[in-house]
Order: C-alpha cells, then sequence, then structure tokens
C-alpha cells in the first residue's frame, strides 16, 4: 500500500517546491501561507491529472494549428484555476501565470531526474497482473 503513495508525495513535495521556488522569482506569484503552498501543489496535481487532460482533448484543433504551443496556456490556465481556488494563492495576471507554469515546469522536470536517479520512466509502473480490456 505504501508503495502506490510514495510517489504521489514525491511528486507532490517536488511540485511544492517548484511553486514555492517560482513564488521568489516572481514578484506577481504568492503565497499567504505554507498551508496556501501545500494546498496549491495539491491542487495543482489533480487540475493537471483531471482538468488538463480534458482541456487538451477539446482544444486539439488549436494545439495542433500552433504546434503545440497552446499546451503552455493550458498549463498557465491550470495555475490560473488553482489560484481561483485557493484562498491564500494570488496569480497578478495571464502573463505572470505562463512564465511561472514554464519554470515549475521545467524545475519540476530537473528535480525529478534528481529524486529518480536521472530515469524520468521510473515513476510509471505497469500493473505486473490483471487484464487491461
Amino acid at each position: 500500500m505504501l508503495n502506490n503513495i510514495t510517489p504521489f508525495l514525491v511528486h507532490w513535495a517536488i511540485t511544492g517546491i517548484s511553486l514555492w521556488v517560482a513564488s521568489h522569482l516572481f514578484k506577481g506569484l504568492k503565497f499567504d501561507s505554507t498551508a496556501a503552498l501545500i494546498v496549491s501543489a495539491l491542487l495543482l496535481g489533480l487540475a493537471n491529472a483531471i482538468v488538463k487532460p480534458l482541456l487538451i482533448f477539446l482544444t486539439l484543433p488549436l494545439t495542433l494549428l500552433t504546434f503545440g504551443l497552446f499546451l503552455l496556456v493550458i498549463n498557465a490556465l491550470m495555475i490560473l484555476l488553482v489560484a481561483a481556488l485557493v484562498k491564500g494563492f494570488k496569480v497578478s495576471g495571464f502573463w505572470t501565470a505562463l512564465f511561472a507554469s514554464i519554470f515549475v515546469s521545467l524545475l519540476s522536470i530537473v528535480i525529478g531526474s534528481f529524486v529518480t536517479g536521472g530515469d524520468p520512466a521510473e515513476q510509471i509502473q505497469m500493473p505486473q497482473g490483471g487484464n487491461w480490456l
């Protein structure tokens, strides 16, 4: 049971650290408390897992037309969504969210590569048994 929750906790911590560093680099990104940062990291992970795939599917023609650059807009929208839901998380505008989302994504990849030993595929584990269909 704990083997399944460990990757989730690691990813949550990486997202939290990335958001914390971004809040120090971007003056338009503010957290009122540590609790707001923790909740924001959790909600950002949930938004990226649930809402983001739906937005990608719905905006697929626009994403293809812009050669994938519209995905950056979707990432910024995820940060703005979390900022609207969490009381102590403030983002000054779209452009701050856009550049912060790029920074958070890149920093998360870098930190994640150090934590997982440089193999991003290490976090993805296929079930050992059972039927997929």
